[in-house]
């Protein structure tokens, strides 16, 4: 048998670029100003008991400083969020400038007008290469009624034809 073909990193971003992923904000209040960094590797993993999954890059500065608090809020983006996407993907700055949000049953923020919300104490990590694979399990939740989601296709945000002049390219910056 031969080895495998190498796997080119751009192609891979390519092809599985064309499976549409929410966005979400992963928040939570630390000592001395709250905490949050854009995810976009987010899933549900289990109802019994109840998880869900998200894979923060191994180089974030913020995942390390939540991950010590042990529990955490992950925020839905709505499709008028770009602007939170791109504000909690930065480095080094005040991310929650001029963000409006509410504490959540356990402290952590939800960030207002999100399609939802989903509370948790950290289960476990694991290693998944440059990310590292998180479960919470899930202690409250709720959502909004009405609101679309932010959708990430193709390298941009939405889909092609929703009206929204988005998935043609506009790239998301890379989460921190």
């Amino acid at each position: 048998m031969s080895a495998p073909a190498e796997v080119d990193p751009a192609t891979m971003r390519s092809v599985l670029g064309h499976f549409a992923s929410g966005v979400v904000v992963v928040t939570a209040a630390g000592p001395a100003e709250p905490l949050g960094f854009t995810c976009q590797s987010f899933a549900s993993l289990s109802l019994d008991p109840p998880l869900v999954s998200f894979a923060p890059a191994r180089t974030s500065k913020t995942w390390p400083r939540i991950r010590e608090i042990g529990r955490f809020c992950v925020n839905v983006l709505a499709a008028d969020h770009e602007h939170l996407s791109a504000g909690f993907a930065r480095s080094g700055s005040d991310k929650f400038a001029g963000v409006s949000w509410q504490p959540s049953p356990t402290g952590s923020p939800v960030l207002d007008g999100v399609c939802a919300w989903i509370d948790c104490t950290l289960w476990a990590e694991y290693d998944g290469g440059d990310h590292t694979i998180v479960v919470g399990r899930v202690e409250h939740l709720g959502a909004g009624q009405g609101r679309a989601p932010l959708l990430f296709y193709r390298g941009g945000y939405g889909l092609p034809g929703d009206g929204a002049g988005r998935g043609t390219g506009r790239e998301r910056p890379p989460a921190r």
